[in-house]
């Protein structure tokens, strides 16, 4: 008897069914001007991208309705401003993009206005529910932005770690609503989609005035938790491709120091951002959440990731002293959140990506 080949016959209780046709991973993609300079083309190429990954999804039993897709992508001034005559110069006014805020419109404005924060406006996001499955269109929320203005003189740092604060507190007093970003710096369009059917729904993205100088983008492939509209990538500062096989141990850890945390530049409105992470989210929603909090903290975005993913630094690896050190010091402070994943994130600004520190999520990239 010939010896059987196991790649390609079925094996006992496997049916016709070959692993080797098996793509289980979600999609992600970053497409980057060097030079930072937005333009519509930036975004055009993401949808590109994401249209490429379109093998990393998946649908269910209603096969145009996706387990979800985004973009991240900066603040496209010029667009808003054509939207939103009003605004005020860019960096001084921060966007949120909200699913289910229609009818609670009153509630966020009183919310908004205790917080000592002044509302520019509502802008109702428009949107083509016939480009989208049936299932995704039946438990779809209304889309909203609301335009908040900064301080007088005030930076956009601290504007974005305003806007973090308020954000938390209107999570809580309103769970019915989901905040897909709230920022003077990025946006998130995202949705129960498939890939190809993002800027179908959302005619934003074909206008030409809608620019970027970046474009983060997310096939889900849901793994671990079900796909909801809220549950599609991006997050407000990354994409994940992968688990976080240690995501217990790093929630259980979070909620023991959560009491102690503090930082001058939230001062006692470290308090309105806690419990940090809510229940239920997805691994890379969590690490999202842990991701925000160090960056608004004072730290940057890379020596962020670092903390969070650190790479393999034991005694038999060769790395530089300093190296090392940041490794060996940060092990004090934060442990891994460990797993195999492909990482890519952005605060609207910078944009990088990052591989688990075995490399099992590969990635590539070209210039």
């Amino acid at each position: 008897m010939a010896e059987q080949d196991y790649h390609q016959q079925p094996v006992p209780d496997q049916g016709l069914y070959s692993f080797a046709n098996e793509h289980d991973a979600c999609g992600v993609g970053v497409v980057a001007d060097l030079n930072g300079v937005p333009s519509h083309r930036i975004v055009e190429m993401g949808l590109t991208v994401l249209k490429r990954l379109m093998h990393r999804g998946a649908s269910g039993g209603d096969p145009e309705t996706g387990d979800g897709a985004g973009l991240l992508l900066s603040i496209p001034d010029r667009f808003f401003k054509n939207v939103m005559p009003e605004l005020p110069e860019r960096g001084a006014y921060g966007v949120a993009m909200i699913f289910g805020a229609r009818g609670h419109e009153a509630e966020v404005d009183r919310i908004v206005g205790q917080e000592g924060a002044e509302i520019i406006g509502w802008r109702d996001v428009p949107v083509r529910p016939e480009t989208i499955g049936r299932a995704a269109r039946e438990c779809a929320p209304a889309v909203q932005q609301l335009f908040v203005r900064g301080r007088a003189g005030e930076t956009d740092a601290a504007l974005e770690r305003r806007l973090f604060v308020l954000r938390r507190v209107l999570e809580k007093r309103l769970p019915q609503i989901y905040f897909c970003s709230f920022s003077c710096r990025s946006i998130v369009y995202k949705g129960l989609l498939l890939a190809t059917q993002l800027e179908r729904f959302y005619p934003d993205l074909a206008d030409a005035a809608f620019e970027s100088p970046l474009a983060l983008v997310h096939q889900r492939y849901s793994t671990n938790t079900f796909p909801t509209w809220n549950l599609a990538h991006p997050f407000r500062y990354l994409a994940h491709n992968g688990e976080i096989n240690t995501l217990r141990g790093n929630l259980n850890q979070l909620r023991g120091r959560e009491s102690s945390l503090s930082s001058p530049l939230f001062g006692e409105d470290m308090r309105k951002l806690l419990p940090l992470i809510a229940p239920g989210q997805s691994d890379s929603a969590s690490l999202d959440n842990m991701l925000e909090l160090l960056v608004a903290s004072g730290r940057d975005l890379c020596h962020a990731m670092l903390m969070l993913m650190p790479q393999a630094w034991g005694k038999k690896y060769h790395l530089g002293r300093d190296v090392r050190a940041f490794f060996e010091y940060h092990s004090a402070l934060m442990e891994p959140w460990d797993g195999p994943a492909a990482v890519a994130f952005s605060d609207g600004i910078n944009v990088g990506a990052t591989l688990d520190r075995n490399g099992l999520r590969p990635a590539r990239y070209t210039l």
